[in-house]
């Protein structure tokens, strides 16, 4: 396994540096540049040719490059051209909120997901099979906007019962030392501000969470039928094996290598979902960062979002390369 592991990780450098040429090759391409954002409407020819030549950027490409890599590698991503702060600084801020929400609405998925696709396949052509194909097809069709939009106005604005936006009351004096609310209510032992996070969080997983849902619930639900048909699960039953045993051992396993190539997938794709969700619900995370981005060409911040956006999907494709490791053992030998 830890060869296997070694192996991943040297796999995943050449990816990183090509996407580090496509991210400095973009911005170089973008209408005006980043002398011509930071200057905005004082642009002239003569200021410029200063800029330029102040950020480097009248030297030659590859030298340039190198220059780029070298700050990206110690951290070094400049200032924000909106705040003026350090854009490390911000992605820190940032990065919590966007990590909770992300992982409370992939919990979500996986958890109601893979029983209720599963669940589908076993009753196959039953109403709750047909009722199961329905609701992933309303969830896939939906928009995330408008779902959280209207989760909003039913819960927040009629019902009153859970909070329409924001991390957490601002009436509520917690204390923050990672960032994770709920985990700072927690370790702080102000579970009165702990539960009140976990409440803000609700209506925003549920809206993220809706289209990773229906797409791990149909992946499920048709990898289990495939898995059904195949001849180790009717050796297992010629054995005299009993059904919860077959279905826990061979079935799910199984049915399980591409059910977790999904999950990796759609935790990357929580990223871009996450851009809509936090500017609907008000929360201060990446997706918030990355639109006001690009919205106000902010291409410091855009740089480190992109590069950051593409560690993570390294770093998921490596996760879901191990679990095939463990979910199938014959992964490692090949």
């Amino acid at each position: 396994m830890l060869r296997f592991l070694v192996r991943r990780l040297l796999q995943a450098i050449p990816t990183l540096l090509v996407l580090s040429i496509l991210v400095f090759a973009w911005l170089r391409l973008l209408p005006g540049g980043p002398a011509g954002a930071l200057l905005g409407e004082k642009a002239t020819p003569a200021k410029l040719a200063d800029l330029n030549r102040i950020m480097g950027l009248d030297q030659p490409i590859p030298v340039q490059y190198f220059k780029f890599l070298g700050r990206v590698t110690t951290g070094d991503f400049g200032s924000s051209l909106i705040s003026g702060d350090s854009v490390l600084a911000e992605l820190g801020r940032a990065l919590p909120a966007t990590i909770e929400l992300a992982i409370c609405a992939l919990l979500l998925a996986i958890v109601f997901g893979i029983p209720l696709g599963y669940l589908a396949a076993r009753y196959h052509g039953r109403l709750l099979d047909s009722a199961t194909v329905l609701t992933t097809l309303v969830g896939v069709a939906v928009p995330v906007f408008f779902l959280g939009v209207l989760l909003k106005y039913v819960f927040a604005q009629k019902l009153g019962i859970l909070p329409p936006s924001g991390r957490q009351d601002v009436t509520i004096d917690a204390t923050h030392p990672t960032g994770f609310f709920v985990l700072d209510g927690i370790l702080t032992g102000e579970f009165d501000a702990a539960w009140d996070a976990i409440k803000h969080l609700i209506l925003p997983a549920i809206a993220l969470a809706s289209i990773p849902f229906a797409v791990i619930v149909r992946i499920t639900r048709a990898s289990v039928l495939d898995v059904q048909q195949e001849d180790f699960v009717r050796t297992a039953e010629s054995k005299g094996l009993t059904a919860p045993v077959i279905r826990r051992r061979h079935v799910l396993r199984n049915a399980l290598l591409p059910v977790s190539t999904t999950i990796g997938l759609q935790t990357g794709l929580l990223l871009a979902g996450a851009v809509l969700t936090e500017k609907v619900f008000n929360i201060p995370g990446l997706g918030y960062l990355l639109a006001q981005g690009i919205e106000r060409r902010d291409y410091p911040r855009l740089q480190a979002l992109l590069l950051l956006a593409a560690l993570v999907y390294v770093l998921v494709n490596l996760l879901v390369d191990i679990s095939y490791a463990i979910i199938d053992p014959r992964v490692r030998v090949r």
